[in-house]
């Protein structure tokens, strides 16, 4: 077997761990409610900062990747996940809990995002890009399949403590295996990308995180970057923005029980990765704009209807919710890993990266106003009904990324 399938192993696991450790705070939002008398608004506020950070932190993070290696970033961004999830058993005060689960937990995740699935796909693999970019990308719902109904059960059961400090002491048992199988480059060991007859060139440059500044330089000139941005931030939005932070917390005023709730989240995990891995085969096949387009356009029509499908059971119109949305949750991040790749070469992951701060800002606004939203007025369908009209937006959007475009932007690049 080729080391490519290794590193991608290795980088599975550190991406589960990370999409876990961020997703965790949805379902302790009425635990802390419970103990300290804080609002939504107040612990949404934390989770968008630590949503903001995991996307702003990630072109950075791609840069330092250059620089440094992806082991020592990763393993590095692991000890800080560690840290925050860690510290908040001592918290007493809602700054405590912006420090902890926005600041620390933010900036590790966010250094393990998604521009790491482009950093490793872009280093080790010429054949299969498409593929393999949506089998990491799928690591992300296997993180909330994985973590969300183990956190929300100890939470329900041992307190919400018990399940913070499960998490830090994940988040260290991975930091041995980035450090042992994780290579930075194919050279490293003597062998070539997967599907390469020749050495591809490794990264040379000495700025370090200032190479994400330069690059944004060149990518805000191009009209298509602005188009993949946009989109991208509705898709933060309508996902970990909304869904991910307040599905629990939704269901539960309509009577369903935490567990089950977050269980239901769990599963959109596990279509979700049928969903990603088919995104990605497609991607290798079909024009990624039209995909874009589609896929945000049935997630915005099954937002529509979300708000009239809570109840105290999951019931079958719930279910049939759960698989739809789930093959749709992030299956957006192959076609659009490949038009970064497409339009601005080896700058591609450095872009996506950016991209990504983008979906992260759009996720940050929406789980901070659907927040507010359920102070003021009682319930979330304000903000459900919203996000499937963004939708419609991000659809326009995707196909307005013409041909012509592309083909002036890879010149330009």
């Amino acid at each position: 077997m080729h080391r490519a399938w290794f590193v991608a192993a290795v980088a599975f696991v550190a991406l589960v761990g990370a999409a876990g450790f961020r997703a965790a705070p949805g379902v302790l939002i009425d635990p802390l409610k419970a103990e300290f008398g804080w609002s939504t608004a107040t612990i949404s506020a934390a989770i968008s900062v630590n949503l903001v950070l995991y996307g702003l932190i990630s072109p950075f993070a791609a840069a330092l990747m250059e620089r440094l290696g992806m082991r020592r970033v990763v393993a590095v961004a692991l000890v800080l996940v560690a840290a925050g999830s860690g510290l908040t058993v001592f918290m007493t005060t809602t700054w405590h809990l912006l420090l902890c689960w926005g600041v620390l937990v933010g900036v590790g995740t966010g250094a393990m995002a998604l521009t790491f699935v482009a950093t490793v796909t872009s280093r080790w693999f010429v054949r299969h890009q498409g593929l393999v970019s949506g089998v990491l990308t799928a690591a992300g719902a296997a993180g909330q399949l994985v973590f969300l109904p183990v956190v929300a059960n100890l939470a329900t059961h041992s307190g919400w403590r018990t399940a913070s400090l499960v998490i830090a002491g994940t988040a260290l048992t991975v930091v041995p295996f980035v450090l042992i199988a994780l290579r930075d480059h194919p050279s490293d060991v003597g062998t070539f990308a997967y599907g390469a007859t020749e050495d591809l060139p490794r990264p040379t440059t000495n700025r370090g995180a200032l190479r994400a500044l330069t690059v944004l330089r060149e990518a805000v000139r191009n009209r298509t970057f602005w188009m993949l941005a946009g989109g991208f931030a509705i898709c933060g939005a309508t996902t970990n923005g909304l869904v991910a932070t307040h599905f629990v917390p939704g269901a539960h005023d309509h009577g369903m029980p935490t567990t089950t709730a977050a269980s239901l989240l769990a599963v959109i995990g596990l279509f979700d990765v049928a969903g990603t891995v088919f995104s990605g085969w497609l991607t290798d096949r079909v024009d990624p704009r039209y995909l874009l387009a589609t896929y945000y356009a049935l997630r915005g029509i099954s937002l529509l209807f979300l708000p009239n499908l809570f109840a105290a059971t999951a019931d079958p119109p719930m279910w049939a919710f759960i698989v739809f949305y789930g093959l749709d949750w992030v299956a957006t991040v192959p076609p659009t890993v490949a038009l970064c790749r497409r339009v601005f070469g080896t700058d591609g992951p450095i872009v996506f990266g950016w991209v990504f701060a983008a979906h992260q800002v759009g996720a940050g606004v929406a789980a901070s106003a659907a927040g507010l939203t359920r102070d003021h007025l009682g319930s979330y369908d304000l903000a459900w009904y919203a996000a499937g009209a963004l939708c419609a937006v991000a659809t326009v959007v995707s196909l307005r990324i013409t041909s012509h475009g592309l083909g002036k932007a890879r010149t330009a690049s």
